[in-house]
């Protein structure tokens, strides 16, 4: 009788394996279910308690459509390639390949641990070479439809990672990976055009079944703004500065323009007495990160660069400024400075002495020249605008700019195309050569994959190379077109370019002809469910969402969108930080399993709280759930042989017990739906004496399997039967057992409390207020007195009017 986990987690987790149990069936002709997690990048520190939460909910939620009826697609693999797994190498002293396959082996011993129902035999590798060639597939792909191009550019770059990263990378200013200050630095690299699709990208989002809060991000990630392009001509030279303003209503305001200290033209149009001041802050701006540089209230720096615009409306001299709080990855890098309307611009201006024209003043007119006002209005010291309303003036000013050939209505993004090399090792070779005579040639499909070449030597340059530049054998190849010399690439993608369509290669991993077949992924794909950290809100769900819409676009797949629904799991913490091994503060779930067993971990993680929050780790909670799990094998085992007849008390118990469970899993509130297998325990063990009816063993052994799979299995087993309980039936409610019999009611005099009264559910209004009456304690308080009017709310209330 006593519930010994060990024995048991051992001896299911062993008859899956024997059995294939966990292996999808292709031809099972029942609905599909593809349920994924974010699959991990296997480091070095292995799992803690925190991974294991949203392991097990997803393996709770594939578990729980299996019994339903789906045929579930639940897979694992490895983001092994990329910066992370190459630092933890260099650190250790230990080749990537080798660091990277150990610390597979032991997430494939800690996942098995978790007694998930992973199908290993769809296990993918992104640094597989049977992997990545189709990465590179899609790569030359995106090439040979002008979506992957080649630019010398500004980028920001790791000096600790040593290496080029995309806006998306850099958070605060810092290394998204090591939290190192970000700089900027002008290369080579390969973009790939993401911000072809910011439209569809932003547009499809209302179709996701996704957190509010994560669409949001993507959205102001994306950052679609509508507005103008205006053209100013340099004094003295052919070229223009253009301008993105979401003001064109401002635009006689506009006193000096500002260029951001990188912008092409800064060289080209100071002048020789303004050429070391240029210089010197140039120099100085860029070794500022982006976040230092746009603080609203740090003190504003510029430098004039002796070269004047003129305004395209007025044609009057306009002076060109530089400074380090226009950046160029957002706009154009070049800004019409409006001072009486912007704050950042009254600011600067306020700095150096330049002119304040209000354009813009409230209807009251209550605003004096050369004060900052932002608010709507009337446009004023406008020429032919004035008394125009802001959106009016926007408008017509646009309109005049057209006719005159200067500038257009336009939309434009703060997203910027992806940087999408890396000048590092591990990582997917990027399958490119180069040929004096043809010049940028892709690596044909028949000669990928191009194959990271094993060195001795991995550690970062430093130099803008990646180390695989210094490897001749390497670098020198055969042109694919003319046969002639030719050089590869030696950049690598970035560590997101395998996680960006891992989930199309689950349901075809072991094709060799092509990245999936077609058929495959339309028969899986989308994702209905994927869960994983919000941390990845923006970087590898918006890359994925762009890897598929390109796929769609080159007839590969039929769907636009990858996740249907996602899922976002809190994180677990310890004593309020979140869990980490520089922090001390590791609980490993090894010594949990044990101890108390995995079947206790899993329903202890989903009890800690909803799902979608965090939670403090409490090992006392933890043995409350222990001890629980031990309750219910007791209470099955030992009505197991001789189960009662069924009785009304059981029926109604079991129904409402199911009705709780339903609607808590269907709005996945997991917590609670733990909850509710406490609560009918408790209820059941009431009843135990006067026996338990099979239908209600049954119920309990088939509706705890996906929260405690193994003790399910051995639950179902000791009831007789001999197939998997995962091949059983989810269990059903009827919706007469939910209705009380009796209802307690309230009984007023006068609409004040009186009594509280226990009456048959279905009672009319004529025997509800005859018990009422009788209540011992209403009848004094009618005693004596003339009952004027009777009341009675179903199920709720007798009230009894009376005067005297």
């Amino acid at each position: 009788m006593n519930y010994n986990h060990r024995e048991i987690e051992q001896k299911w987790r062993k008859r899956w394996q024997q059995t294939g149990a966990h292996h999808v069936n292709e031809n099972s002709g029942k609905p599909k279910y593809y349920c994924l997690d974010m699959f991990p990048y296997p480091s070095g520190n292995g799992l803690h308690v925190g991974h294991w939460r949203g392991y097990t909910i997803s393996d709770v939620w594939s578990r729980y459509k299996t019994i339903q009826g789906y045929e579930v697609l639940h897979p694992m693999g490895w983001d092994a390639f990329g910066l992370p797994a190459e630092n933890a190498a260099i650190k250790l002293g230990i080749h990537p390949a080798v660091s990277t396959a150990k610390n597979i082996a032991n997430f494939k011993k800690q996942l098995q641990e978790i007694g998930a129902m992973y199908d290993w035999d769809r296990e993918i590798n992104t640094s597989h070479p049977d992997y990545y060639k189709w990465t590179q597939f899609l790569f030359v792909k995106m090439f040979e439809r002008g979506l992957a191009y080649r630019k010398k550019m500004p980028i920001n770059w790791c000096p600790s990672c040593k290496t080029g990263l995309a806006n998306e990378e850099v958070v605060d200013g810092c290394c998204e990976r090591c939290g190192t200050e970000v700089t900027k630095r002008e290369m080579d690299q390969w973009m790939l055009k993401i911000t072809a699709y910011a439209d569809r990208l932003l547009n499809d989002l209302e179709s996701l079944d996704w957190p509010d809060k994560v669409k949001r991000m993507q959205a102001a990630w994306i950052g679609r703004s509508e507005g103008a392009r205006i053209f100013f001509e340099v004094k003295g030279f052919e070229d223009k500065v253009e301008v993105f303003t979401t003001r064109p209503d401002t635009l006689y305001g506009a006193t000096y323009m500002v260029l951001a200290p990188e912008h092409p033209l800064v060289e080209k149009i100071t002048t020789q007495e303004q050429r070391e001041q240029v210089d010197q802050y140039v120099t100085e701006a860029l070794k500022k990160s982006a976040v230092a540089r746009q603080i609203i209230d740090k003190t504003k720096t510029g430098v004039f660069t002796g070269a004047y615009a003129i305004h395209p409306l007025t044609g009057q001299k306009i002076p060109i400024w530089i400074a380090d709080y226009v950046l160029m990855e957002y706009g154009t890098g070049a800004i019409m400075a409006v001072p009486a309307h912007d704050e950042r611009d009254f600011e600067f201006a306020k700095a150096f002495g330049l002119p304040i024209v209000t354009v813009v003043a409230p209807e009251d007119g209550s605003v004096a020249e050369g004060e900052l006002y932002v608010g709507p209005g009337r446009l004023v010291n406008s020429g032919p605008f004035n008394g125009l309303s802001v959106e009016e003036g926007k408008e017509a000013v646009v309109k005049l700019l057209a006719e005159r050939g200067v500038g257009e209505q336009t939309v434009t993004y703060r997203m910027r195309d992806w940087v999408f090399a890396r000048q590092r090792y591990w990582g997917e070779p990027i399958p490119i050569v180069y040929c004096d005579q043809c010049g940028t040639v892709p690596v044909p499909v028949e000669q990928l994959p191009v194959r990271l070449p094993d060195v001795e030597r991995y550690e970062p340059t430093g130099t803008g190379e990646s180390p695989l530049a210094a490897i001749e054998s390497f670098v020198h190849t055969t042109c694919p077109k003319c046969g002639g010399p030719a050089r590869r690439e030696t950049d690598t993608m970035p560590q997101w370019a395998g996680s960006s369509w891992y989930f199309l290669r689950y349901p075809d991993p072991k094709n060799d002809k092509e990245p999936f077949s077609k058929e495959a992924v339309n028969k899986w794909l989308p994702v209905d469910m994927y869960i994983g950290g919000v941390e990845h809100a923006v970087l590898h769900l918006l890359y994925a969402r762009f890897f598929t819409k390109v796929m769609y676009d080159l007839g590969l797949i039929d769907f636009q969108e990858p996740f249907q629904h996602l899922f976002n799991q809190g994180m677990v913490t310890l004593n309020g930080a979140k869990m980490s091994k520089s922090k001390g503060n590791v609980v490993n779930p090894e010594d949990i399993v044990e101890q108390f067993g995995t079947d206790a971990l899993r329903m202890y993680e989903l009890f800690m709280g909803p799902p979608e929050e965090d939670a403090e780790w409490n090992t006392n909670g933890l043995e409350g759930v222990a001890r629980f799990l031990g309750r219910v094998y007791r209470l099955v085992v030992s009505h197991a042989d001789a189960p009662s007849p069924s009785r009304p008390s059981l029926e109604k118990l079991r129904h409402r017990f199911l009705a709780s469970l339903h609607e808590r899993m269907e709005s996945f509130r997991l917590n609670t739906a733990v909850s509710a297998f406490m609560e009918y325990l408790n209820a059941l063990q009431a009843e135990a004496a006067s026996g338990i009816d099979r239908a209600t063993l049954e119920t309990i052994a088939v509706t705890i399997a996906p929260f405690a799979p193994h003790l399910g299995e051995e639950l179902w087993e000791r009831l007789g039967h001999r197939e998997s309980v995962f091949q059983a039936t989810w269990p059903t409610y009827d919706e007469k057992w939910l209705k009380d019999d009796e209802v307690e009611i309230a009984v007023q005099v006068n609409g004040r409390v009186r009594a509280k009264l226990v009456i048959a559910a279905d009672a009319d209004a004529p025997t509800a207020v005859q018990a009422a009456k009788a209540h011992p304690e209403v009848a004094e308080w009618l005693d004596g007195k003339e009952i004027v009017k009777e009341i009675y709310v179903p199920g709720r209330l007798v009230n009894l009017v009376v005067k005297g």
